[in-house]
């Protein structure tokens, strides 16, 4: 969608621009100039001469007779001398009011496009703003459920930490009890060799015959 300015109405100036009528923001680049519908508001601006009530009518600047006629071919005011020349001669003349009337509906008419092109931009922008909100609420129910998910797992995990320390903990026990027993098992053997070793060093000591009666 583009928006219609008139050439010189600033379409090229620097800094963000919006529409005249309905005051959307648009970027420079979807500016293009009408100049058909220049060239009808210059036309306007040509039958502007005509006279207001009380005012005097406008000359011609070459003649000084009366702007009574319009010449389509250059778009401008000319009396009936200047349409006797060879410049306007083979050109569409026609009585100025006539061609007023003419213009304006024609101007009427790109009036009423302009018009239905601002409407056609609104709703644009109307279904834009929509996709923005639309887009915007995906994303915080998107964010939501990650968030929620997140949470589930760090607490699935939590508690899976939870059950291997405690179980880590019991095999701790398990083991430690086990070498307890051991280390109780080895000291009653070590005593029990102990005893024997010492009645083997008495038995060294007794005599002979006291060695062959034990």
């Amino acid at each position: 969608m583009h928006h219609h300015l008139l050439p010189g109405e600033g379409a090229w100036a620097s800094g963000p621009m919006s529409c005249p009528q309905c005051r959307a923001p648009f970027h420079k680049s979807n500016v293009r100039p009408n100049k058909q519908l220049a060239n009808i508001v210059e036309t306007i601006k040509q039958l502007g001469l005509l006279p207001a009530k009380g005012q005097p009518e406008a000359l011609c600047g070459k003649h000084e007779e009366k702007l009574k006629l319009f010449c389509e071919e250059d778009g401008e005011a000319i009396c009936v001398v200047c349409r006797e020349t060879l410049s306007h001669w083979p050109h569409n003349v026609y009585p100025i009011e006539e061609a007023a009337q003419v213009y304006k509906i024609k101007l009427q008419k790109s009036l009423e496009l302009l018009l239905k092109e601002v409407d056609e931009v609104q709703k644009h922008a109307m279904v834009e703003r929509t996709k923005t909100q639309e887009c915007k609420e995906v994303v915080k129910k998107k964010r939501e459920r990650i968030v929620t998910e997140f949470g589930k797992l760090h607490q699935l995990l939590a508690e899976e930490e939870k059950l291997l320390l405690q179980k880590l903990e019991k095999e701790e026990k398990i083991i430690l009890q086990r070498i307890n027993g051991n280390l109780t098992r080895l000291l009653e053997l070590r005593s029990s060799l102990d005893k024997l070793i010492l009645e083997i060093r008495e038995k060294f000591q007794q005599s002979a015959d006291g060695l062959l009666k034990g």
